[in-house]
């Protein structure tokens, strides 16, 4: 299983109520977080993106260049970003940081004619998805190649300069996301590996048997799709205080305060639908997953938690592994506290430290 935390890209302090606002987003308090995870047992850290966040690779090419074993998984939207020039710049990072690139390819909207970009509808956006998928991997790894789709072209293209290759890992693993009908085919062409949100194990399942069967009736042509989940983790010594600090922060959410307050926006993402609809099931599903915080404002890996000892947590992390999910992507706040308290009493008790 590969574990990885999250490192937040932000304008504005407070993110997920964080407690750092002096320097939040500055290049010395970042590196000291991308240390922070390499130092506590984490793979590296995902690095989100958005219009209006500072811009995703340049962030991640200064953590990569601050550290030894970091690994990061870089955020980034076609559309934003065009196939050559980005097979090209992930290409140059990988090869400077010994083959340390990560990618997670992102479609939902997001502002994009402020950029000029043409967003389409959600078939058109997936559908261009797939084949920048197709085509950074064929950059990445063949020679004088030709592409013609509905929206790129490449006729004789050629990268010098390739992705660090090695057994099992032929270039970056193309991480991906997205619950809509559009997104679940993409994800079964051309992903490596699916994300999803933290839903209780029985909707995981069903969605993992979805991607399968769907895998299968497209032809996909690549190694079979791996799985991972992105949580919020709530972890302290004992259950009680555990849950006790959950329900003060969803209060403290309810009330509107800091970033917390309810998005309309934020129903349109079939994903985030999904996550909302829990909370009418209960506050809390399975054994530990918490849905109150989607009810009151939270939104994304913040949505849904799990909550409890490192004992539970990671009993929690065990039935998903036990689904077929190998990739984990958790995080919680203050961010300097929680990479290491959850490194060190999590990370241990799922064999990875």
């Amino acid at each position: 299983m590969e574990f990885l935390w999250y490192i937040p890209n932000q304008v504005d302090p407070g993110h997920r109520l964080d407690d750092t606002v002096e320097d939040h987003n500055g290049l010395r308090r970042l590196t000291q977080l991308a240390r922070s995870v390499e130092e506590h047992g984490w793979g590296g850290a995902l690095i989100g993106t958005g219009w209006k966040r500072p811009d995703t690779f340049t962030v991640a090419t200064a953590l990569a260049a601050g550290t030894e074993t970091f690994n990061p998984l870089i955020a980034i939207r076609p559309g934003y970003w065009e196939p050559a020039h980005f097979a090209s710049s992930a290409a140059t990072l990988d090869q400077l940081s010994g083959g340390r690139v990560k990618v997670n390819i992102v479609s939902g909207a997001d502002h994009q004619a402020q950029y000029g970009d043409d967003e389409g509808d959600q078939a058109q956006r997936y559908a261009r998805t797939r084949e920048f998928m197709r085509l950074v991997r064929r950059l990445w790894t063949e020679d004088a190649i030709t592409f013609e789709g509905e929206y790129y072209r490449a006729t004789e293209a050629s990268l010098e300069h390739r992705p660090v290759a090695r057994p099992g890992r032929p270039h970056p693993q193309l991480y991906f996301g997205g619950a809509s009908e559009a997104a679940q085919r993409t994800a079964a062409a051309e992903a490596d590996v699916q994300l999803f949100w933290g839903e209780p194990l029985d909707g995981v399942e069903a969605r993992i048997d979805r991607l399968r069967s769907l895998s299968a009736a497209l032809d996909r042509d690549l190694p079979p799709l791996e799985f991972g989940l992105r949580i919020t983790t709530l972890v302290r010594d004992t259950t009680e205080e555990a849950w006790a600090d959950a329900q003060a922060r969803v209060a403290a959410m309810a009330a509107g305060r800091d970033e917390w307050a309810a998005d309309p926006g934020r129903r349109v993402a079939v994903g985030q639908q999904r996550l909302i609809d829990l909370a009418h099931q209960g506050d809390v599903l399975d054994d530990c997953l918490y849905t109150a915080p989607a009810r009151v404002g939270g939104g994304g890996a913040g949505s849904t938690w799990l909550v409890g000892s490192a004992d539970e947590v990671a009993k929690a992390l065990r039935r998903y592994a036990d689904l077929g999910v190998t990739h984990f992507v958790l995080s919680d706040t203050p961010y300097e506290r929680e990479i290491a308290r959850i490194g060190d009493s999590l990370l241990p008790l799922l064999g990875s430290a």
